[in-house]
């Protein structure tokens, strides 16, 4: 589905809190450069589908799935971005409001795990400090022909601080989990949020004491307590 103006939202908070449909809508993207496969796992991802002949995304498009998150109902919504240099301009506008992020490099092209870096820095220049990301080395399926080591991808990401795993939307590997994981990483920093408030809120205000030394006439130094609401 191509992102029309029926369709935009305009997301100031890290999640939106429904009564009715779902507890959480979470917005996630997915980055990296053109070619590396993020269509296919948006599609794997909510329609359990894989198009061999997929073609290059113009601008953003989105998708949405609801699933369950320790008890709770939560709508993923999935944006698309595209990877060509020409639509980044566009693009970068969607970063607003994303909580998580999925930064998909090809295991078989080593140019599109070397910009990975570009991305994270578009990333972080454009989207929430909080932002959790994921980077996904992409078409697993085809190891006979990889570029980049899981192991080189691994010392990228402990070095970014970033979680990692290898997918394949072909074969529908780790493509749940991937998604799963930064819905649960999420989740679980709004809860902590969500708990610090309630408890900031319960918390009546304590009146602070402050020491000072006050010296007399004799020249005597008598050592007073001033309490202050």
């Amino acid at each position: 589905m191509v992102l029309g103006l029926e369709f935009v939202y305009e997301i100031d908070q890290m999640a939106y809190k429904v009564d009715h449909e779902y507890d959480y809508l979470f917005k996630i993207v997915l980055i990296g450069d053109s070619g590396v496969g993020k269509s296919n796992i948006l599609s794997r991802f909510t329609r359990n589908e894989f198009c061999l002949e997929s073609k290059s995304t113009i601008g953003v498009e989105f998708a949405t799935r609801t699933l369950q998150v320790e008890g709770k109902t939560v709508k993923a919504q999935i944006w698309d971005t595209a990877g060509q240099e020409r639509y980044r301009a566009i693009t970068s506008a969607y970063y607003r409001g994303a909580v998580g992020a999925l930064l998909v490099y090809d295991i078989t092209k080593r140019q599109t795990f070397d910009n990975v870096q570009r991305w994270l820095r578009e990333l972080r220049d454009h989207a929430d400090s909080n932002i959790v990301i994921m980077m996904a080395g992409n078409k697993a399926d085809l190891n006979h022909l990889r570029a980049v080591s899981a192991e080189d991808a691994q010392v990228l990401a402990e070095k970014e601080g970033l979680s990692f795993l290898e997918t394949s939307a072909l074969e529908a590997l780790n493509v749940e989990k991937a998604f799963q994981t930064i819905l649960l990483d999420i989740y679980h920093i709004i809860s902590k949020k969500a708990l610090a408030a309630q408890e900031a809120a319960s918390t009546p205000g304590i009146p602070h004491g402050t020491t000072i030394n006050v010296a007399n006439i004799s020249g005597n130094y008598n050592k007073r307590t001033c309490c202050s609401n």
